[in-house]
């Protein structure tokens, strides 16, 4: 595989208002040092998602860690004719070791969601994981933006975000949740029904990660299409039930670990880009916000040298984004709540 791969799934943005200049990959000359670490890369999103970090040449090192079974895949990922230098971690003692030095830390880890298995459910098991991970990297690399993975987003990032407080490290322009696979859907979903060439759709997707706090916003979709209520509102129930569909579709061997790991990896070369300042580079994602009276919103992000640069607003929104986004708000505050809640009873 060569590194032009690379380059050609990730120059596109997944949102409106980016630059051609940075939808262009840089040359491995040209771009500086940057480590990026992955925790839990032996997973069933880490590893794909491993792979795609090895072929962007933005990335000069790369650092794999999971509890077990990470020597195997940066044995394998190191064999990759790429820019990028692979080391393996496993086991909590490492752990320091793969982030010392982080760029910019993908957190994938924990368990994905099975058939039948609610959201809460993860919760149970991976908030405390996500609160042990964030621990260290307050402490081993304090400055590196985290892109949060781990599922529920919508509790998971306000537990990093009480963790680094309590640690003292808190910014707010660093913690990213990814929201990127919302908007992989939304886009896929909404060039098949406009009948317009995926590679040149974009639309943004706001409010959270998770079934009705996810909410497309078509009526700002390009290029635009003439569809109709019915079709809007098919369009948006798919989207939001997308990692549902592919639970199913796999009946019980697995999640959207595929299209997740590629999702990550947009989201992580854009956070890159923003460091290595490239101008106008613009993602959705679930970040601390003032765009609504939620603490944590997702929307479309400005990134840059600091992480964060700006958090646009909404936009127009048609009467039906409107209801979207009142429905949305009980459910998203409470799980924000719940993750706070959690963080400081632990």
């Amino acid at each position: 595989m060569r590194t032009s791969m690379l380059k050609s799934i990730v120059r596109r943005s997944s949102v409106p208002g980016v630059s051609s200049v940075s939808r262009r990959g840089f040359a491995s000359g040209s771009a500086p040092e940057r480590k990026v670490a992955v925790l839990g890369a032996a997973g069933g999103i880490g590893q794909p998602l491993s792979l795609l970090m090895k072929l962007n040449p933005l990335v000069s090192r790369l650092a794999l860690y999971d509890i077990a079974g990470t020597p195997g895949v940066a044995a394998d990922v190191s064999h990759i004719n790429t820019r990028s230098e692979v080391a393996g971690f496993a086991g909590e003692e490492q752990l320091g070791q793969a982030l010392e030095g982080a760029d910019v830390v993908i957190i994938p880890a924990g368990v994905p969601r099975k058939p039948g298995m609610t959201r809460d459910d993860l919760f149970n098991i991976n908030a405390g994981i996500v609160k042990s991970l964030c621990t260290a990297i307050a402490k081993y690399c304090p400055h590196a933006l985290v892109n949060m993975i781990s599922n529920p987003v919508n509790s998971t990032v306000p537990i990093a975000a009480e963790v680094f407080k309590k640690a003292g490290t808190y910014d707010e322009k660093r913690l990213f949740g990814v929201t990127t696979l919302d908007v992989v859907r939304a886009k896929t979903f909404y060039a098949g029904k406009a009948r317009a060439n995926v590679a040149d759709v974009n639309v943004p997707v706001v409010g959270g990660h998770a079934g009705i706090t996810i909410l497309p916003l078509f009526s700002q979709a390009t290029p635009t299409a003439n569809l109709s209520d019915e079709e809007i509102e098919a369009l948006t129930k798919r989207t939001q039930d997308g990692g549902t569909e592919v639970v199913e579709a796999k009946a019980g061997k697995g999640s959207a670990t595929l299209s997740m790991a590629y999702a990550g990896a947009i989201f992580a070369d854009a956070c890159l880009k923003g460091l290595n300042g490239v101008p106008d580079v613009v993602e959705c994602s679930f970040v601390q916000s003032n765009v609504t009276e939620l603490p944590f919103f997702a929307s479309k992000v400005r990134l840059g040298k600091n992480g964060v640069e700006e958090v646009l607003g909404l936009g127009q929104l048609t009467d039906y984004e409107k209801k979207g986004l009142e429905a949305l708000k009980p459910e998203l505050l409470s799980s924000i709540e719940k993750g706070i809640k959690f963080a400081n009873a632990n």
